[in-house]
């Protein structure tokens, strides 16, 4: 293989990307453990646990703090089905959502299996970490639409009612393929979220998010990146609730002193407050008028609605917004995972810089196949 051929990115715009990868990645997990430790809690009830500043730190959720939710095992796997794709395209075959469905598989039968099948070796090397075998929160649309082998598509979608936020976090690695243009970005986050969320709220809430993703980590101002959402979104049929949703965070900005007041109004400024679209906003606001990520997330979470969810959407925007060395430390170091998320990020990062280093069409580095198998 030709190494001369990976010589596409310089040495500083890599480590830009990788640190914004690893940003996106381990801020989203971050939101979402902090928020798993209120996330079935109202806000007063909240306020009654932690104090009228609500919840500051991590808490214990599911036996430990810092302990993750679903939304970041579909994270995760849904980096695992990016770049499974990428090492797939050398056999001719071509069609990211099908990898990513099979992935999301992958993830269902953690949910289901005690631990690894080591009998399947086209399972790679995320399906075989011991420490995703265990429901946590797993929302049922997702349950759901990966209960069979069956694709759901935006013709055909899973679930048609299914309007939460269950596909929205998961969509943020789609943002990260910055190489791609924005309209197709969110084309494959529309198709993706399809195969479990098929309210054309849910679908277009996860393109939107993509988006605006893929707008951060191309370096881009975030309220630029949130424009450039509002107007490939706008394109599609029934978007009036996702651009209703995002022009109001845009607004909220300028209306005062930010607090769990304005995001319970912003919240429940379209309907009841727990659509894909009201999480969204919550967390586009949240990321706008944080002054770091800490009050980012800190105003992520203490509201009625999903808190993990909106946690884990905050971090990845504030952590492909600025970057792995932004987050908080003390909550870094007792995050569930921490390993595999670094370890994938880094995976991600390599093969979307360096790919052509590591297969071809004609050969591939052995190891890279061993975790990222073509079949």
């Amino acid at each position: 293989m030709n190494a001369a051929a990976t010589a596409v990115w310089g040495r500083t715009e890599q480590q830009d990307f990788r640190a914004r990868v690893r940003g996106a990645l381990l801020g989203a997990a971050l939101g979402d453990a902090l928020g798993a430790g209120v996330d079935p809690l109202p806000l007063t009830e909240i306020h009654r646990r932690h104090g009228p500043g609500g919840l500051t730190d991590p808490v214990p959720a599911h036996g430990r703090r810092g302990a993750v939710t679903a939304v970041t095992q579909l994270i995760l796997f849904t980096v695992d089905g990016l770049i499974r794709a990428q090492v797939r395209r050398d056999t001719g075959a071509w069609h990211p959502p099908t990898d990513v469905h099979r992935a999301y598989l992958r993830w269902a039968a953690t949910q289901y299996d005690w631990g690894p099948d080591e009998r399947r070796e086209d399972n790679g090397w995320l399906a075989h970490e011991e420490w995703l075998y265990t429901r946590r929160d797993a929302p049922r649309a997702s349950l759901l639409g990966l209960g069979d082998d069956i694709m759901g598509t935006l013709h055909t979608p899973k679930n048609p009612t299914a309007r939460d936020g269950g596909a929205l976090a998961r969509s943020a690695p789609f943002g990260l393929l910055v190489g791609w243009e924005p309209q197709l970005v969110c084309q494959l986050a529309l198709e993706c979220a399809a195969q479990t969320h098929g309210h054309p709220a849910a679908t277009l809430a996860s393109g939107a998010f993509a988006v605006v993703v893929h707008g951060l980590a191309r370096g881009t101002t975030l309220e630029a990146a949130v424009r450039t959402a509002l107007e490939l979104v706008t394109a599609h049929p029934g978007h009036q609730p996702v651009t209703d949703g995002l022009t109001a965070a845009l607004a909220a900005v300028r209306e005062g002193v930010p607090g769990p007041d304005r995001v319970e109004a912003l919240r429940r400024s379209g309907g009841d407050g727990r659509h894909a679209e009201d999480d969204l906003a919550v967390a586009v606001y949240a990321a706008l008028v944080s002054e770091d990520v800490r009050h980012g997330l800190r105003l992520a979470v203490n509201h009625d609605g999903p808190s993990a969810t909106t946690g884990a959407l905050t971090g990845a925007l504030l952590g492909a917004l600025h970057g792995e060395t932004a987050l908080p430390p003390a909550w870094l170091c007792e995050l569930e995972g921490r390993p595999t998320l670094l370890a994938l990020a880094d995976d991600f990062a390599m093969e979307m810089t360096q790919g052509p280093a590591l297969h071809s069409a004609t050969g591939a580095a052995p190891g890279w196949l061993a975790r990222y198998p073509r079949a």
